[in-house]
């Protein structure tokens, strides 16, 4: 816009008209003496053009920096507020990892379906899918017990076998950030460095009921329900364990530092481990 020239008066200088101005600063000659202002901000309570079309345009774009200059401050308020919300759940989480005592069952093997044995070994992380029944029918489960020690125990078994074949198809620590019980989701996602993925070969050699029983029923391999369960801290030192024990190369070594990253994390002494001793075991006995 283009106000040279223009007509304008003061409060305080009187009349004078517009000799320079830019998109921050609009200078103007007054009877005396020339003067410099912030525009557009000058106008409205202390200046006025005589213009009354410039009027009404100078009024539209104070009005739009106006609303612009409100937004702003309203970004940063938000931004405060989140910085607030993000600190309240620092302590939150310290305060948690500092309280945290170890529960002999933190462990979680995941039956997958058939689309999950992809996603789950590419995305590296399982969902805890959704409470059934209840007031909270609908929301993702919580995974409570699951923290820094934990690992998640991937599995599958191929249609129409027994569910004594089921699978071992990987592992992962979960993410260095998860505590289950600030899990809003349910997705629980992996580590950045543990994680391993066996072969088709090696899944056939790693059964999970090699590991696993119900001490209610120990001669029972059944899952009818649900898409994982707690185990025992050591089950799973066991399956990282034998893991190590036949990968190579450099699997071998990324699997023998998981299986001794997961012994400190679950204060677990490696030579004191004993043999599998699963219902699979017990019923070949």
């Amino acid at each position: 816009m283009n106000l040279i020239n223009k007509k304008v008066t003061h409060k305080r200088f009187g009349t004078g008209s517009i000799v320079e101005h830019n998109d921050s600063i609009i200078e103007i000659h007054f009877a005396s003496e020339s003067k410099k202002f912030v525009y557009p901000d000058v106008f409205g309570e202390h200046l006025k053009i005589h213009d009354q079309s410039v009027a009404h345009s100078l009024e539209e774009i104070i009005q739009k920096r106006e609303m612009a200059r409100q937004e702003e401050e309203w970004k940063k308020e938000e931004e405060k507020k989140l910085q607030r919300k993000k600190h309240e759940l620092r302590l939150e989480h310290e305060k948690l990892m500092k309280n945290h005592k170890l529960h002999p069952e933190s462990q979680m093997v995941f039956w997958c379906d058939t689309e999950e044995q992809n996603s789950s070994l590419t995305e590296w992380k399982v969902f805890s899918g959704e409470i059934k029944s209840g007031n909270n029918k609908g929301k993702p489960n919580k995974p409570i017990r699951l923290h820094q020690n934990s690992a998640v125990l991937l599995t599958s078994i191929d249609s129409g076998m027994p569910e004594k074949e089921r699978r071992i198809l990987g592992v992962y620590m979960v993410n260095e950030e998860f505590i289950g019980k600030l899990c809003e989701d349910g997705n629980i996602p992996a580590h950045s460095k543990y994680k391993l993925q066996l072969t088709e070969q090696e899944s056939d050699q790693l059964l999970f009921w090699q590991y696993y029983v119900n001490e209610k029923s120990p001669e029972k391999m059944t899952w009818n329900t649900g898409k994982y369960r707690y185990f025992d801290n050591m089950w799973m030192a066991q399956i990282l364990r034998d893991i190590a024990s036949f990968k190579s190369d450099q699997e071998q070594e990324l699997a023998q530092q998981f299986f001794e990253h997961f012994c400190r994390m679950n204060q677990i002494i490696p030579q004191e481990l004993q043999k599998p001793n699963g219902a699979l075991m017990r019923n070949l006995a």
